[in-house]
């Protein structure tokens, strides 16, 4: 594994950073101090790997900040991009309840700030706040859900209808309304966008700039795009 510092983020004073995640939104100001008591904190940078297929997983991470890749290798040593988590997200749950190795690679998609539970650390604050387990049931479910969706996608032969997925997917997690508009920060780049839907990065380049010629998209650069008619990209996948 790539060597981080540890120590205290930058712009987080260690009071706030646990109130990110979902999982934490019903505790009090008092627990979450002792959330936060518990918590060391690290930093990534851009293209790092935070950790590998086969490491062990014994600890529980709380994105602070920026985005990570979760991917893995197919057999033919292609990557496959699982998820993209942001602000709030975590991972590292099912650790949690039992001690086990990962079965995906995540890698710093920009400069990351991470929050990092142990396993002990963190059945300490089940103990006393058991209704964070119906969060990480909760957290599940959409990952789950999130699965059956890329398989869907991965399915289809309709090239289309996978970029069409994959837009109003970052449509839904990463994008800003505009009036009738959505401004997409991107998480990929063209070539990870590809590798995430299995098409080349030839294949969807042209395809999104023939969704921009049709009025559907606007390219602003390789890093930001406008949807300006997600209900046609949701008719198509």
């Amino acid at each position: 594994m790539n060597s981080c510092d540890m120590h205290t983020c930058e712009t987080c004073t260690g009071k706030y950073c646990a109130t990110k995640a979902p999982i934490f939104s019903m505790l009090d100001k008092e627990q979450i101090g002792e959330v936060t008591s518990l918590i060391v904190r690290r930093k990534y940078k851009k293209g790092q790997i935070i950790f590998f297929e086969g490491d062990v997983s014994d600890k529980f991470y709380i994105i602070n900040k920026g985005k990570i890749k979760i991917y893995k290798y197919t057999k033919e040593g292609k990557e496959q991009i699982l998820y993209i988590l942001s602000e709030g997200d975590f991972m590292g749950y099912l650790s949690l309840l039992k001690k086990s190795k990962f079965e995906f690679n995540a890698e710093a998609l920009e400069d990351v700030g991470v929050c990092i539970l142990t396993k002990d650390s963190f059945d300490t604050i089940l103990k006393k706040t058991p209704e964070i387990s119906l969060k990480i049931l909760e957290n599940l479910h959409d990952r789950i859900v999130s699965l059956e969706d890329l398989v869907q996608r991965l399915s289809t032969k309709d090239i289309e209808a996978r970029i069409a997925g994959i837009l109003v997917s970052f449509a839904k997690d990463f994008g800003e309304a505009q009036g009738n508009e959505i401004m997409i920060d991107l998480p990929l780049s063209r070539e990870e966008m590809a590798n995430y839907i299995g098409v080349t990065r030839e294949t969807i380049s042209r395809k999104l700039t023939s969704m921009q010629d049709d009025g559907i998209i606007q390219l602003i650069g390789n890093k930001k795009m406008v949807i300006k008619d997600l209900e046609y990209l949701k008719d198509m996948c």
